[in-house]
């Protein structure tokens, strides 16, 4: 089994920055892809961000694109999403997921792991 623990959620203003840390632990090596979800009260959850296991390639939601960057340090089994120019519809809860396949789309329903979710609220 796989644990994964966000850390970084919090509230800022519109125009601010956050950074989200995702810890692994258990059997890390099955996390090969590792991301990002989201979900806003009334509204379905939705991929964020993704990075293969390697930090290669990264993968972003259209609304994300040139706000977000994610990455990973695989010594440390911790994947970041750093968001920038926060808007107030990036308010939700944030989930960190990861999957031992090496691409499993950008369907929540297929990823294994899932963490608890950390807060972020963006105020105008």
């Amino acid at each position: 089994q796989v644990q994964l623990v966000e850390s970084g959620g919090g509230s800022v203003q519109v125009g601010g920055s956050l950074r989200l840390s995702c810890a692994a632990s258990g059997r890390t090596f099955n996390t090969g892809i590792m991301g990002w979800f989201r979900q806003a009260p009334g509204k379905e959850r939705e991929f964020v961000a993704l990075i293969t296991w390697s930090g290669a390639n990264m993968y972003y939601a259209d609304s994300v694109k040139g706000r977000f960057t994610i990455s990973r340090d695989n010594a440390k089994n911790t994947v970041y999403l750093q968001m920038n120019r926060l808007k107030p519809e990036d308010t939700a809860v944030y989930y960190c997921v990861g999957d031992s396949s090496i691409w499993p789309g950008i369907q929540p329903q297929k990823y294994d792991y899932w963490g608890q979710g950390t807060q972020v609220t963006v105020s105008s």
